[in-house]
């Protein structure tokens, strides 16, 4: 085996200069796996515009040329999920859900069949989950959101927003006012004042998609990590499985991973209070929010969750960071082939019982 390390770019994208590709995608390494014969290499590429996080991207190719063509497809086709599902951008000639959000109380709106489809599995997660994943409490979400970028721009200022506030807007969050018509391909919020957020799903339900799509296309040793929904398409070409830190969420300790996870076509999401969250009077508060207490939930700092389908492991994980231990276990049991860890703050560790079994070894 030989190894010539280089340093390579090419220009992948952003969302200025009508949406054309101009983030700089850095491929770090190019190095040669496996026997000689195989003439493969190893490449990886990032990108910032989508999803509002970091993309990376590892996969074995035969040439940069064709590495480029497969990072190319997984953008172009992330991009479209990204518009779909934004909460916060109109697009020229795109309804999405902010459109939907738009016309709360005033009109069904025409869309995609991909969010279609979204909102169908999220009204049966909704169910599965309790409620603990409910895509119409974006009225409560809106709140917390725009009091944590005050407060990230004016610390000086940082406020929590007032119970009230969010008991208020608390009264409009009932799915069932939720109306998709199928057959006609439009959605209607029957509150005006109800507002989508399919934060919890639409990420990991997105990767998943395009990670089956790249499959159908042929592409078979591909690492796919969106702002830590970690998507793996086959093992390396030598047949191993993926190697992934898990990210200890205490960020200051000089552990930076709890485990490592080995993976081969599964995926791994995490939910924790380590990234997104503001500080007021020495106290962090993140953003996933529990829907009984309309504040963020304390029962750990974070929780992952394994399985094939990106999409049930983003639900997953959002719906038992939300619930005690012992909940969220009997939630994850019910299952086939799904597989959580939860961390304390104490930094203990609770694993489901085949979890240890993706384990490579307990980082030192």
């Amino acid at each position: 085996m030989s190894a010539t390390f280089v340093a390579l770019s090419f220009l992948l994208g952003c969302k200025t200069l009508n949406k054309k590709l101009i983030i700089l995608i850095f491929i770090l390494c190019l190095l040669f796996v496996g026997c000689s014969s195989q003439g493969l290499t190893k490449y990886q590429a990032e990108f910032l515009n989508l999803f509002d996080t970091v993309t990376q991207i590892v996969g074995y190719d035969e040439s940069e040329e064709s590495f480029k063509e497969k990072v190319q497809f997984i953008h172009d086709d992330l991009d479209v999920y990204h518009k779909l599902y934004d909460i916060y951008n109109d697009y020229e000639g795109i309804n999405n859900i902010k459109t939907i959000n738009d016309n709360a109380g005033i009109k069904p709106v025409k869309v995609d069949k991909k969010i279609i489809d979204l909102l169908v599995l999220s009204k049966k997660m909704y169910e599965e989950t309790n409620g603990y994943v409910n895509i119409a409490f974006g009225s409560v979400l809106n709140i917390w959101h725009d009091y944590r970028e005050k407060s990230i721009d004016d610390t000086e200022n940082a406020q929590i927003p007032p119970m009230d506030m969010l008991e208020e807007a608390s009264k409009h969050t009932d799915i069932s006012k939720l109306i998709i018509d199928e057959e006609n391909q439009t959605v209607y919020l029957e509150d005006e004042k109800m507002r989508l957020d399919v934060g919890a799903i639409a990420k990991g339900y997105a990767v998943q998609r395009v990670a089956d799509s790249a499959k159908e296309r042929g592409f078979k040793s591909v690492l796919l990590n969106v702002g830590g929904n970690v998507c793996s398409i086959g093992p390396k070409p030598d047949n191993k499985k993926w190697n992934v830190g898990l990210q200890n969420p205490k960020m200051d300790n000089k552990k930076p991973y709890i485990y490592k996870i080995l993976l081969e076509n599964e995926s791994l999401v995490s939910s924790g209070n380590y990234q997104r969250y503001f500080t007021v009077d020495g106290v962090n508060y993140h953003h996933i929010i529990n829907k009984d207490t309309l504040m963020p939930s304390n029962y750990f700092d974070a929780v992952s969750v394994i399985c094939e389908d990106s999409g049930l492991a983003d639900v997953l994980s959002t719906a038992i960071y939300n619930l005690p231990y012992e909940e969220g276990l009997k939630l994850v049991s019910k299952y086939e082939n799904v597989e959580a860890i939860w961390i304390f703050e104490d930094e203990s560790v609770k694993l489901t019982e085949n979890f240890k079994d993706y384990i490579a070894d307990k980082v030192k």
